[in-house]
């Protein structure tokens, strides 16, 4: 089933209504990625992300995206950088795709396999082509390069784009970048430090 550009804004914004954060889980095998996965539900954290870049990630995108229709929530495939990934995730039950940079070869490949697809940017010129396609949702990557004044800056000329903010965000910064204008930002090892678990919980609470 294919779904539109639109569709796919609309599906981010639905999803990401309930908290400002994402889990991106990387590397981590099935078990501990059930038990971080199950850790990020339990706080309210509804969307979760499992990049696939081999086929153990494959196996565990597959266990993880079955926990989470379980609870009836989405679980996404991450680092999609070929139409081949694309099947991949759609194969394993991912209803969302990731990829690291903007091509229009993979959004059109998500949506033409009903998936609703965030592409990175890291540049006013990638921003532009990614609304030329009608994407309003997007990632930011990596941000803590970018840095806070990046996303600030980014707000003026593009005040209708909704970046999820990816790349050494944990419990200490993220606030940080919400309030330089991301919509969403995206952890990963925090979920694995129980020091955090509070500040991330304090976050969704708002």
């Amino acid at each position: 089933m294919t779904i539109t550009a639109a569709q796919s804004n609309d599906w981010f914004s639905n999803n990401f209504e309930a908290a400002p954060i994402m889990a991106i889980l990387r590397g981590f095998g099935v078990l501990r990625s059930l038990e971080l996965a199950t850790i990020a539900w339990d706080l309210g954290i509804t969307s979760v992300e499992v990049p696939i870049q081999s086929p153990d990630d494959i196996e565990t995108l597959t266990a993880i995206a079955s926990a989470g229709a379980d609870r009836g929530l989405h679980v996404g495939a991450g680092t999609v950088l070929t139409p081949n990934h694309v099947r991949q995730a759609a194969e394993a039950g991912a209803a969302f795709t990731v990829s690291p940079g903007l091509d229009p070869d993979i959004v059109a490949a998500s949506l033409a396999t009903g998936m609703p697809t965030l592409p990175g940017i890291a540049s006013s010129s990638e921003i532009q082509c990614a609304l030329r396609q009608g994407l309003s949702w997007v990632k930011a990557f990596p941000a803590t390069a970018l840095g806070t004044t990046w996303f600030k800056a980014q707000h003026g000329p593009f005040p209708q784009l909704n970046i999820v903010a990816t790349g050494g965000l944990d419990a200490a910064n993220l606030r940080d970048y919400l309030g330089a204008g991301a919509r969403v930002g995206a952890v990963g090892s925090a979920l694995a430090d129980e020091s955090q678990l509070s500040r991330l919980a304090a976050i969704i609470a708002g």
